[in-house]
């Protein structure tokens, strides 16, 4: 099966960031996307746009694609703004975070009239009913298809980097699950979810989609779940593993992250090298130390097998990409990931309110409804 791959305008970006509708009163999640889309009226076959998503109680929004995170961030705050009025207007206050901190999944609705949600449920039954989590999907352009495996599979080096600091989801239906990511261990349990394989040529990955399709696994290749995939329709990578964002700032800080990475990537390959990747084993152990310990995880960071503290390594990182940045126009958010390792990743923060208050996480839907608002990480 041939698959023909966009391309899109070198690192240009694009963003998706899922949003918890909750009722203002109770902290609960409420089913009232369909309504705040409704009062929305927007066109998602235009650009930016706000969709709906696999339950009633997620509001999705989508940027535009832009050369600059600036503008990217800027379409968000924009359909923010708008989905935030509409929202109380049905008495409900929209947050994000990668899972909600009490709601029991046995009390949401599925989208109607949507037939792949139907179809997914159908195959996963009880464990795809339990997938109540949130997300933040960033897309990276590429211009070149045969650029796109070696790029992904460098970038999974940096996985543990990406989950630690987008990190959002440590309580599941009231209880402190112990992991900084809850969600990122949920939402491999699917049948095409969790980690890519680490593939060489673009016939390998045609290969893939070719067998899945046949034997009835999938009926297109959107349907690979993949954390980290190839986007053939856009033209881009598009990175998945990271937890819902709280804040539009954090939103801007990882997608600067990423951009700045894969403009990285093509540099190298530009200048003739080769660039680097880990062993799956050792990937897929990184993703399991920055779901479990966050910012606090001494991850692998080369194929001999040295370790670093990732909050060290992302310094170092930072540091190495702000030339990338300056000329990109991201600087200012990529400085932003600092104000993450500053302030607390959210899962860190949502933990700090809950202690504050004896463990009650209506206090904690509480604060991230504030994050949203304002569009900055707490400082409590």
């Amino acid at each position: 099966m041939a698959l023909s791959f966009a391309g899109s305008p070198r690192s240009s970006v694009g963003i998706e960031w899922e949003l918890q509708c909750v009722d203002s009163a109770t902290g609960d999640l409420s089913p009232a996307a369909p309504q705040i889309l409704a009062d929305l009226a927007s066109d998602d076959s235009a650009f930016p746009h706000a969709t709906g998503e696999f339950l009633t109680n997620t509001v999705e929004l989508v940027s535009a694609p832009h050369d600059r995170v600036a503008d990217a961030v800027a379409d968000l705050a924009r359909e923010s703004r708008a989905a935030a009025d509409a929202a109380r207007g049905h008495d409900v206050d929209l947050m994000c975070a990668g899972t909600h901190p009490f709601a029991l999944w046995q009390h949401q609705e599925v989208t109607p009239d949507k037939e792949r949600y139907q179809t997914l449920l159908d195959r996963t039954q009880y464990w795809g009913r339990q997938l109540l989590i949130w997300g933040v999907h960033m897309h990276v352009g590429i211009d070149r298809r045969e650029r796109v495996l070696p790029i992904l599979n460098s970038l999974l080096t940096y996985y543990p980097h990406f989950q630690a600091l987008s990190a959002s989801s440590p309580f599941w239906t009231g209880i402190d699950t112990g992991y900084a990511s809850n969600r990122a261990l949920m939402f491999q349990q699917l049948p095409t979810a969790g980690l890519p394989p680490q593939l060489g040529a673009w016939e390998e990955y045609e290969r893939i989609v070719d067998d899945l399709t046949h034997v009835g696994v999938i009926d297109d290749h959107s349907e690979l779940r993949w954390d980290l995939r190839p986007s053939p329709k856009w033209g881009t990578i598009e990175i998945r593993f990271c937890d819902g964002l709280s804040t539009l700032r954090e939103v801007g800080a990882l997608t600067a992250l990423a951009q700045c990475l894969i403009e990285e990537a093509e540099q190298t390959l530009d200048a003739g090298g080769d660039l680097e990747s880990m062993q799956p084993w050792f990937v897929r152990e990184n993703k399991w130390r920055g779901a479990r310990y966050g910012l606090d995880a001494i991850v692998i960071v080369d194929r001999a097998g040295n370790e670093r503290l990732v909050t060290e390594h992302l310094a170092e990182t930072i540091e190495r990409l702000r030339p990338i940045a300056e000329r990109l126009d991201c600087a200012g958010e990529l400085a932003d990931v600092q104000l993450i390792l500053d302030r607390g990743a959210s899962y860190q923060r949502q933990r700090r309110i809950a202690a504050a208050h004896d463990g009650d996480t209506r206090a904690v839907v509480a604060g991230l409804a504030a994050e949203f608002a304002t569009g900055e990480p707490s400082t409590v």
